[in-house]
């Protein structure tokens, strides 16, 4: 026997993928304000060109990346017709993310003058 896979409304679908948008409004516009801060407070303390301040600027860099991934993921899964195109959506986005993660960490262990990045 089949079983049925539950049907989600149009109106709830728009719902969530209204508020998976205004979340990464909200949340970028965090970020963005949470940068300038930590910039402000390198430029005064002259540590933005150390390895300290060179990762939390790439870290930065890193989140804003990671967080629009994550949000963006979310809004494809919003829209996904089926449980079966959601599946997918997540072993894609998981297998991306893994690899952009470890590249993120290649990147900053190569600010570390201790440490050799991989060929």
């Amino acid at each position: 026997m089949a079983t049925e896979e539950p049907e989600v409304s149009s109106t709830v679908r728009d719902l969530a993928d209204k508020s998976v948008g205004q979340a990464k409004t909200a949340i970028m516009s965090l970020l963005a304000t949470a940068k300038s801060a930590s910039e402000t407070v390198q430029s005064k303390t002259n540590t933005g060109e150390t390895v300290a301040g060179q990762a939390v600027a790439r870290g930065f860099g890193f989140a804003e990346q990671n967080i629009s991934a994550i949000l963006d993921f979310a809004q494809k899964l919003v829209r996904a017709p089926d449980l079966k195109q959601a599946a997918q959506l997540q072993t894609d986005f998981v297998k991306e993310q893994t690899s952009i993660m470890e590249k993120q960490v290649e990147e900053l262990k190569s600010l570390d003058p201790g440490t050799k990045p991989k060929d």
